[in-house]
Order: structure tokens, then C-alpha cells, then sequence
């Protein structure tokens, strides 16, 4: 009944779904109702479950991409706070634990002390890390992490950029020079650009997600802090309207 639908509304929207996209489900179960192609509550539940599915990428979209070449460039970037620094760390701990050899590059030069956090996360993990003073030009520290990975034989890069609000034109600039000074070190970097996104932040997500994706090239998602309580709803509606995997 109409009671159920909105309540099944209105837990989307507090899922983070977005209002737009839980409308269309509703208005596409009120459709399937009307068709006799749903009857009870369980059809509804299997129906919502099918669709859910259905705004996330192919499986194959999500596994992380590999330069059979050489090392493989992975750029992580997004606003201030999402937890970049720890996503990098984190990635580097899982690569390393299936046998890659991993290099950090502390491209976040600009952040007081960033540098040093990834200097201890790479000294956890048990994985090399190339840094410059604060200050200097992250493009010059993701040039010479390129040399280093190739001299070492490293497997993957993982680049730890600085956070920036995705409104500042000058900002997303800087991103953009990173990506063509890896383009010119390593063919086809970076293989990979990975926006991080706090899961707390809801619909602002989608707002961010296009303009990283127009200004960085962005190639997925990765979602962090689910474990407060953030849904996370927002990935789906951003993988309908970008069409961007969660990595």
C-alpha cells in the first residue's frame, strides 16, 4: 500500500540514495504493482534488491587496473578530510599481503605533517616511500617516485595527493599537471584515479564525483568511513548518472 512505499521512501532518502533516485524505484514498484508483477512485500524486497544491483558496475569494473609494462600508477584524490592518507596505506597493506611490490609517493605536500603520516604507514606496512619538504611540488615528487619505481622494479605506485575543495579551479589544475607528468614517465598513467569519498558526506558526494571526474579523470570510487553511520546509498546514484565502479 501507499503507507509502505513511503516508508520504503523515505528510508532510501536516509540511506543516502538521493530523492530522485528513490522516487524512481517507487514509482517503478507502483508500476510493477499495477502489472500484478509484484503482490506482497517479500516480491517488493526481491525487486529492490535486483535494482540495487543493477546501479552498481559489472564485477569486472571494479577489480583494480594492471600496467603489464611496468609499474602501475594509482592516483588517490578528493576533498580535504576523507581519508585519502589511510586509503593509500590501506591499498598498499592488501597489494603487498598478494605479493606486489609496492612504492608510496607523497604527493601531499601540502597538508602539515602529511608526508610524515605516510612515512609511518609505510614503515607499518613494510613498503618504500618517496618524499620531498613541505612545500614542494607534488608533480616533481610523483616524477621521481616513477624513476624509483622503475629502478626498484615496483609493482604499483600509489600516489597520496593533497585534499582540495572540487570548486577551486586552481587546485584541480595541479591534479591535472600530476597526471601529465605520470603520462610522461610511465605509458598510460595513471592507470588508475581513485576518488576518495567520505561515506558521512551523502549527497554532496554526487556533486564532488563530477567535478573530479571532469577535472582529474577520475576511474572510481572508493568509499571510506562506513564504519559510522553512513549508508552509502549515494555510490549507486552516482554510478547511474558517471557511471564510475567502486573500487
Amino acid at each position: 500500500d501507499e503507507a509502505l512505499l513511503e516508508e520504503l521512501e523515505e528510508a532510501l532518502i536516509l540511506a543516502d540514495a538521493g530523492p530522485r533516485l528513490a522516487m524512481q524505484i517507487v514509482d517503478r514498484i507502483r508500476e510493477k504493482y499495477r502489472n500484478k508483477e509484484i503482490e506482497n512485500a517479500e516480491d517488493i524486497l526481491d525487486f529492490l534488491k535486483d535494482m540495487l544491483a543493477e546501479g552498481l558496475a559489472p564485477e569486472e569494473e571494479m577489480r583494480l587496473a594492471r600496467n603489464p609494462d611496468g609499474p602501475t600508477v594509482v592516483l588517490f584524490v578528493g576533498v580535504n578530510g576523507t581519508g585519502k592518507t589511510t586509503t593509500t596505506a590501506k591499498l598498499a597493506c592488501f597489494l603487498k599481503d598478494q605479493g606486489r611490490t609496492v612504492l608510496l609517493a607523497a604527493a601531499d605536500t601540502f597538508r602539515a605533517a602529511a608526508s610524515e603520516q605516510l612515512d609511518i604507514w609505510a614503515k607499518r606496512v613494510g613498503v618504500d616511500i618517496v618524499r620531498h619538504a613541505d612545500g614542494a611540488d607534488p608533480a616533481a615528487v610523483v616524477f621521481d617516485a616513477c624513476d624509483a619505481a622503475r629502478a626498484r622494479g615496483a609493482d604499483y605506485i600509489l600516489v597520496d595527493t593533497a585534499g582540495r575543495i572540487h570548486t577551486k579551479s586552481n587546485l584541480m589544475q595541479q591534479l591535472d599537471k600530476i597526471r601529465r607528468v605520470a603520462a610522461k614517465k610511465i605509458d598510460g598513467a595513471p592507470h588508475e584515479v581513485l576518488l576518495v569519498l567520505d561515506a558521512t558526506t551523502g549527497q554532496n558526494a554526487l556533486s564532488q564525483a563530477r567535478t573530479f571526474t571532469k577535472g582529474a579523470g577520475v576511474t572510481g570510487l572508493v568509499l571510506a568511513k562506513l564504519d559510522g553511520t553512513a549508508k552509502g546509498g549515494v555510490v549507486i546514484a552516482i554510478n547511474r548518472e558517471i557511471r564510475l565502479p567502486i573500487k
